[in-house]
């Protein structure tokens, strides 16, 4: 029986079988000895053993009442900020198996509570981050826009400032829908509509994007990789983060530099590499480039807002992939990405 786990209180049912048997022991004895005199004997005997059951149980409520007042103090610890508070149950027992589950409920809590502390704390970064992002054009549109209002007449100064205020609108702009991007796949609301994708018509679109971008900056494309690889994936957000990854590595390479994106397929992975003779990525930065708004102190780059590469990362992550970079200072920067393939059963 489980009520016997406990150990307290299968002490006290032998010492009241043992009260009982030293009873029932005792009035035989004297039934056998003195029969004309037992039965005074017998009730004197059957006192002595109520009055040492009655003991016994008080002893054992007065453990067990002790017991709960340390549990309740334990619990009203904790409702006052505790969170350390835990109540004793090493013994076994259905009582310390409720206090048990008390202490994974609290511990449950604990967790909860530290995630809500790490998000609050995030959202307030992330905000802080987003407002640092949209100062920096804010300020030169408000700028832009005094030149302007002062420069009227001079065509020229128009033209100028009309294009510098363009490329601000559009930073914030590229800000606002990566931020949105993100925060829908952080939501799990995207509906990733995946189907079976030539990889090879996939950098054909993307060779399109990009190609006159790479050609005015004197820069090479090159794709490589077998025609008949194909991944199952959503091409519009697979497109998305290769995007970002191109992008990338057309903002931190030199005049005459090339970026290389090659797959490959293996027994169980499509694989994709995007490879550039850049700049390089200093090695403090390499473990944090995927997270959002992070900024080196050893980029040149004042333009991007960090955002790039952390959608890349989740979009993989999305697909069920992994994304890791490899670089060198001075020597260029190696992205690649596994994808698995879907196993038919």
């Amino acid at each position: 029986m489980k009520i016997f786990a406990d150990r307290r209180i299968k002490t006290l049912f032998i010492q009241i079988l043992a009260c009982v048997g030293g009873f029932t022991a005792a009035a035989a004895l004297l039934l056998w000895s003195i029969p004309q005199d037992a039965a005074g004997w017998i009730w004197l005997a059957a006192l002595c053993m109520t009055a040492l059951i009655l003991a016994l149980l008080l002893r054992y409520f007065h453990a067990e009442h002790r017991t709960m007042e340390q549990a309740v103090q334990q619990i009203e610890d904790y409702l006052a900020g505790s969170h350390d508070a835990r109540i004793e149950c090493d013994d076994e027992g259905e009582l310390n198996r409720l206090f048990h589950e008390v202490n994974s409920l609290a511990a449950i809590l604990n967790a909860h509570a530290e995630n809500q502390q790490r998000a609050r704390q995030f959202l307030k970064d992330s905000i802080s981050d987003i407002s640092h992002q949209l100062k920096t054009p804010l300020a030169a549109l408000s700028i832009y826009n005094g030149i302007l209002q002062q420069e009227q007449k001079d065509p020229e100064v128009v033209r100028q400032f009309t294009a510098l205020s363009e490329q601000e609108l559009d930073r914030i702009e590229t800000l606002v829908q990566n931020l949105l991007k993100i925060t829908k796949l952080d939501a799990g609301t995207v509906l990733m509509e995946k189907s079976e994708q030539r990889v090879a018509e996939l950098m054909q679109a993307l060779g399109q994007r990009f190609s006159i971008q790479a050609e005015r900056q004197g820069k090479r494309l090159i794709f490589s990789g077998g025609e008949h690889v194909v991944l199952f994936c959503d091409a519009h957000w697979i497109g998305e983060a290769l995007s970002n990854l191109i992008k990338n590595a057309l903002d931190h390479t030199r005049t005459g530099d090339f970026i290389q994106i090659e797959w490959c397929t293996f027994a169980s992975v499509v694989q994709i590499k995007v490879r550039d003779t850049g700049c390089g990525i200093h090695p403090e930065d390499l473990p944090h480039i995927f997270k959002r708004f992070y900024r080196s102190r050893f980029s040149k780059d004042t333009q991007g807002a960090g955002l790039g590469l952390a959608l890349t990362k989740s979009i993989v992550e999305a697909h069920g992939g992994t994304i890791e970079a490899d670089s060198q200072p001075g020597h260029g920067t190696v992205f690649t990405m596994n994808f698995l393939i879907p196993t038919k059963l």
